[in-house]
């Protein structure tokens, strides 16, 4: 057989569902005689983001692959892979090649050269007898150890050669590990003797599918649970030991705690420091639990560390801590009863806003109807980078695992529609959600006829305040102009000519009717775009 159909032979095997490509590539006409569904974007980055959604809100059980055509397809490809590189996720990239003549030849763009630091796994296949080799290393490295995206370049004149069917292919297999058993023992007295302890979850607990051994060790600690942006989701937030997630914006409980904390407890993280997560206070203990040994130290010194499985690490540690405690020692109570006095007079200070019945709209109002009406357990929900992260994060309340994706490290506009996308594709009967703005529709609203043409039935929000860029004053003055462009456009128009459900809201008392407009047009297999004009709103729940 054909290269082009050996490769689609081996996605079948590894379960690949969904094939999301731009043309012109072999495999994806390989793919559809393969009866993989293949679906074609409009641009390379938004596929690449569908893709990562088909991982993470899976837990990689389905992992995200991507084809491209070589040279400007696979340069366009780059920031997809770099956002999905940042954001630990794992994905199978497949662009192609020029042919081996000229491949390493400038000015041509070449995938194995340029792809070697925004990728886990990086190979140029240069025989066709090697690519069920190829392909085995690249699942083997997404499924295991630190989840990042794998590279596979082929060459065009690879494609038409010949090997052997069928391929002696045999899927590859996940493989966790579990931390030293003495570290256990030490971590688990740190925090059974911690007198403020603080937990922190990252997305490794989603990987991991560690949701009830998190639960289960912060109810036996009675010790208070956030998350970062990517680990939303891992604990309930309805839970009352939930401060909420903590990113560039967040409750005001989570702020308080972490100062006040004597120990905190990093699992399934990467403590990393960035513009847009918490800024982690001096002076504390820290317990970090990481699968990626390369974390350590690296932005915030550990006092203690365990390396491995998030899941596995959990349960050692509770069987350790039990060993010590045998139950609870009484404090949830207190515990519960000081968040939700801190959260709740935060919470009465926000209300105004949340509830502000006022023309042009105010995005938090949205955010809370959409809240309050949504069926939030099963729901998916995104966001986009600036305004609409730090708007929803603090205040989107999941109670189910992987119901919310995070993210903010690169923060590249655009993102949210094609991870609703490929979450849609990965869950069709959840509602699937993406808040976003007039500046991010700008890179990569034209793959709202995606969502149409390939009947994906999306919910999109976008919140409109025609300004461009986070709405922040550049000078404190009352004569400050804001850091942006005057922009315009009619983006329900543009929903209703790409054949999906698209309506323009302005007034209060319509945003809850239009929301279920949107949904029951998601229920005809229709994407939704449901535009809210909103104010140009500068205050977000961020504390320093």
């Amino acid at each position: 057989m054909k290269v082009s159909a050996a490769i689609a032979q081996i996605l079948k095997k590894e379960g690949v569902e969904f094939l999301i490509g731009y043309p012109v590539n072999p495999i994806i006409e390989a793919a559809a005689e393969a009866d993989i569904r293949t679906i074609m974007v409009r641009q390379e980055r938004t596929g690449l983001h569908m893709a990562d959604a088909v991982s993470r809100v899976t837990s990689a059980d389905k992992i995200g692959v991507f084809t491209m055509q070589s040279g400007p397809g696979t340069e366009n490809a780059f920031g997809g892979v770099a956002q999905a590189y940042s954001e630990s996720v794992p994905i199978v990239v497949l662009p192609g090649g020029y042919p081996r003549h000229i491949n390493s030849l400038p000015p041509n763009f070449s995938a194995y050269l340029n792809f070697q630091h925004t990728a886990k796994w990086v190979e140029q296949v240069n025989l066709a007898s090697v690519v069920p080799d190829a392909m085995r290393r690249a699942f083997t490295q997404v499924k295991n150890g630190r989840p990042r995206p794998a590279v596979i370049e082929i060459p065009s004149d690879v494609y038409g050669e010949d090997i052997p069917e069928p391929t002696d292919y045999v899927p590859s297999q996940r493989h966790r590990f579990g931390p030293d058993p003495l570290e256990v023992d030490r971590v688990a007295a740190v925090l059974v003797g911690a007198k403020r302890l603080v937990i922190y979850a990252g997305q490794g607990v989603h990987y991991a599918k560690g949701w009830d051994a998190l639960r289960e060790l912060a109810e036996l600690l009675e010790a208070p649970v956030t998350t970062s942006l990517e680990g939303k989701s891992a604990f309930p937030e309805n839970h009352p030991l939930a401060l909420g997630s903590g990113g560039r914006a967040m409750p005001a409980a989570v702020y308080q705690f972490l100062q006040e904390s004597d120990v905190i407890f990093g699992i399934g993280c990467s403590l990393s420091r960035t513009n847009f997560g918490i800024q982690f206070p001096k002076g504390k203990t820290y317990v970090h639990a990481t699968l990626d040994p390369a974390d350590l130290n690296k932005d915030i010194p550990a006092d203690h560390a365990l390396i491995g499985d998030a899941r596995l690490t959990l349960e050692a540690l509770i069987a350790a801590i039990r060993d010590r405690i045998k139950k609870p020692r009484g404090n949830a109570a207190a515990v519960a009863g000081e968040i939700a006095r801190i959260n709740g007079a935060w919470m009465a200070k926000w209300m105004s806003k949340l509830t502000k019945d006022s023309e042009p709209l105010s995005p938090y109002r949205v955010i809370w109807d959409l809240m309050h009406t949504l069926d939030v357990p099963n729901t998916i929900i995104t966001h986009d980078a600036g305004s609409p992260r730090d708007q929803i994060s603090p205040f989107w309340q999941p109670t189910t695992p992987l119901s919310y994706i995070g993210w903010g490290k690169t923060t590249q506009l655009g993102y949210g529609l094609g991870l609703a996308m490929g979450a849609k594709l990965a869950h069709p009967n959840k509602t699937c959600v993406n808040v976003w703005g007039d500046a991010a529709i700008g890179f990569t609203g034209m793959d709202f006829e995606t969502a149409a043409r390939e009947r994906i039935p999306i919910l999109s929000i976008l919140m409109n305040n025609f300004c461009m860029a986070i709405e922040l004053p550049i000078m404190q003055t009352a004569t400050a102009k804001y850091r942006s462009t005057d922009i315009s456009g009619d983006y329900a128009a543009m929903a209703r000519a790409f054949g999906g459900h698209g309506e323009r809201i302005t007034e209060p008392g319509q945003i809850v009717p239009a929301i279920h407009r949107g949904l029951a047009a998601n229920q005809d297999g229709k994407p939704a775009l449901l535009e809210f004009i909103t104010e140009k709103e500068i205050e977000a729940s961020i504390f320093r």
